[in-house]
């Protein structure tokens, strides 16, 4: 299928200086999608989402510090309510986009919001979709879309705009006449096969930011996660878990505000939180919600979230790709590896 969107919405401020950037942003969205019809496990699991790449486009307002922006992203369109004709969806992206302006100390001081050229791209997306015939589908939404780089460059306060949408997708040919036939395919290791088991992960990631802009200089991001989640269905974990962050930008704000020397285990901090899992086969996006036990810098606060992509390598050993932030402001993106070891508690398998 292929669609487009039209979107209008608002400039989400959330640091005085942007407020100068409140106004109204239009913009413009085609997309490529593919139906699911359960090929994998998981796409039955999630009564059969739309997988899809989205090219995004928009003036940012009109403002000239802000420039343009381009995005691409990979989706998933995933059912919540629906019949043959209706349907109500959530809608999840992630990729990469191209802002046109940056921060610049000389020429585009004003832009806080982006500190680079290439950024991440977010989008999460409430949608309706009412199909009018066999051939075509409209659609309408609201949502939020995100960019930002992580602070891998600073400063980088982040672009959150809220739209509404309503576009139009159609097939580019007629539909497979099979694709109602839905089938349910063999367990694979990774997969959840009905046993009851608590999953003990360990991880870290490294992490990169630029703050030469701020202070003159560059730092490095340790981080270290070990979690305990409990598996309650082939979708969901929930669970605890407990941070360690070394952050070497917080050594030079403390030495700055407080002008002392602090050893590098007294920077690091301490955090405890709870955990969310989204499984699909073997990718997985985990939420964290958490608080700082231990910090000597809370500039950003106490409270922090985590999102983290992760792909099994093998049912032990995972990548991941991390996202920190405080309140809507990315604090790191981190790469890394991890580790699980499940026990299992209950063997009893429910066949239905």
């Amino acid at each position: 299928m292929v669609g487009i969107k039209a979107e209008y919405g608002l400039f989400m401020s959330h640091h005085l200086e942007l407020d100068i950037f409140k106004s109204h942003f239009p913009a413009f969205e085609i997309n490529i999608e593919k139906a699911t019809f359960g090929k994998k496990r998981w796409e039955t699991e999630y009564a059969y989402p739309l997988i899809g790449l989205n090219f995004w486009y928009s003036g940012m307002g009109g403002f000239n510090d802000l420039g343009a922006a381009y995005a691409i992203y990979p989706s998933i369109n995933f059912p919540i309510v629906k019949n043959d004709v209706n349907s109500l969806n959530f809608k999840i992206g992630l990729g990469v986009s191209y802002m046109t302006k940056k921060f610049d100390r000389l020429t585009n001081y004003k832009n806080f919001a982006i500190g680079s050229h290439l950024n991440i791209a977010a989008s999460l997306f409430a949608e309706y979709r009412l199909m009018i015939s066999k051939m075509a589908t409209i659609t309408a939404g609201a949502g939020l879309t995100h960019f930002s780089n992580g602070s891998m460059k600073t400063p980088n306060y982040g672009i959150n705009l809220f739209t509404a949408s309503i576009g139009i997708s159609t097939y580019l040919s007629n539909p497979n006449k099979l694709l109602s036939k839905k089938v349910l395919p063999e367990l694979y290791t990774w997969e959840f096969d009905g046993r009851k088991y608590l999953s003990f992960e360990i991880a870290s990631a490294f992490a990169y930011k630029d703050m030469s802009e701020q202070y003159g200089d560059s730092f490095y991001v340790f981080a270290a996660f070990a979690n305990l989640m409990a598996r309650v269905s082939y979708k969901s974990k929930f669970g605890i878990g407990m941070d360690l962050t070394y952050d070497g930008s917080d050594k030079m704000v403390l030495e700055r505000r407080n002008g002392t020397f602090e050893p590098n285990s007294q920077i690091t901090k301490i955090g405890f939180n709870i955990a969310y899992e989204m499984v699909m086969d073997r990718v997985s996006f985990l939420f964290n919600l958490g608080a700082y036990a231990k910090a000597l810098d809370k500039s950003e606060g106490d409270i922090f979230q985590r999102l983290t992509l992760k792909y099994m390598i093998s049912n032990k050993i995972f990548a991941n790709m991390v996202l920190s932030a405080h309140l809507g402001k990315a604090e790191y993106v981190g790469f890394g590896l991890g580790y699980q070891l499940r026990f299992i508690y209950k063997r009893e398998i429910q066949h239905n």
